[in-house]
């Protein structure tokens, strides 16, 4: 669906969004997200900005993304939680022409993460980040399973490491820090805990980050039932680290600081020591992502230039598995 399809279906859709006009301004498709689209536009005399996040009508999608009917509720549920996430405001209807998606408020700041590690503008945000995101990581684990939340998929530590062990077992490939991964992870794998609500891939380029902090948590399509050890573990791979290893927590901040934030605010308490499995376990879904993209690219299903730089990154991960399997520094 081109930019005029879009800009159709948004024109039926403002009346509902802002009071006077039907015109559409500003219509812009954002960078990233790999399986959804997003756009920025304006609407009314006002020049309100919104935001439409749709699922493309072709091409492939994340298997194990959410409906985005069920991610919007997702959304105004962890919202109401007092969680920072932008507001619902339209769920796209077969009549509006606009396919699978939902419209939000749009909210001002940076996601791309080596300015937010890197711009001067930043420097005040990065010494509250760690505060900001450890409190929403706490109340979203301890968020009731009730409504849309208690029928969300389920998915352990110990379920990942099956399905992404069969993922590369299904290539063919033989890749000896992998298989050396996967049986370190599988001898050292702890005991579940009960599950909660997990957001499932919480890390920089998920958050929107002005100058003085977070402002909103985004790409809720991946949330399921798991064990709350996985957000804490994803958040210190060091690929999301951005080249700032010396910081595991995202780049920027402390984990001891980050646990004890996230204690006071109502979370489990955690060891340093009970998070590393479960950075082990991202690291290696990573590198095998990474690998994901690496067969469709050599293979033709996607021979763009994006896929074959990510799966080289294979070999990043690879390496920050040796480091964590080492108890190396900044693993």
């Amino acid at each position: 669906m081109d930019g005029d399809q879009i800009r159709i279906g948004l024109e039926k859709v403002a009346p509902r969004l802002v009071d006077g006009g039907l015109e559409i301004a500003g219509l812009t498709r954002l960078s990233g997200g790999a399986s959804q689209e997003t756009w920025r536009f304006e609407a009314g005399v006002s020049g309100q900005r919104f935001i439409l996040r749709r699922s493309p009508l072709e091409g492939p999608r994340n298997g194990e993304a959410l409906p985005l009917a069920l991610e919007a509720q997702i959304m105004k549920a962890t919202r109401a939680a007092g969680v920072p996430v932008p507001e619902i405001l339209h769920l796209c209807q077969p009549e509006d022409g606009l396919g699978e998606g939902f419209i939000m408020a749009f909210i001002a700041g940076e996601t791309v993460a080596r300015k937010i590690l890197r711009d001067p503008n930043y420097e005040n945000a990065r010494a509250t980040l760690t505060h900001d995101l450890a409190t929403s990581l706490s109340a979203i684990h301890k968020m009731a399973l009730d409504g849309a939340l208690a029928h969300l998929p389920l998915s352990d530590g110990a379920d990942q490491l099956r399905r992404y062990t069969d993922i590369y077992r299904g290539f063919g490939y033989h890749r000896p820090v992998i298989e050396l991964a996967i049986k370190w992870l599988k001898d050292t794998m702890p005991p579940p805990l009960a599950p909660t609500l997990v957001h499932g891939d919480f890390r920089l380029g998920n958050f929107i980050v002005d100058e003085s902090g977070l402002g909103a948590i985004l790409d809720w399509e991946l949330t399921h039932l798991g064990d709350p050890r996985e957000d804490l573990g994803w958040i210190c791979v060091n690929s999301w680290r951005f080249g700032q290893s010396r910081h595991r927590i995202g780049g920027f901040g402390d984990l001891a600081h980050f646990l004890d934030v996230y204690q006071r605010a109502g979370g489990s308490t955690f060891a340093q020591s009970d998070i590393k499995w479960f950075q082990g376990l991202g690291s290696l879904k990573w590198a095998i992502m990474c690998l994901i993209m690496y067969d469709a690219f050599q293979t033709g299903r996607d021979p763009s230039v994006e896929r074959a730089l990510i799966g080289r990154r294979t070999s990043e991960a690879e390496i920050d598995l040796l480091n964590l399997i080492e108890d190396k520094p900044y693993a």
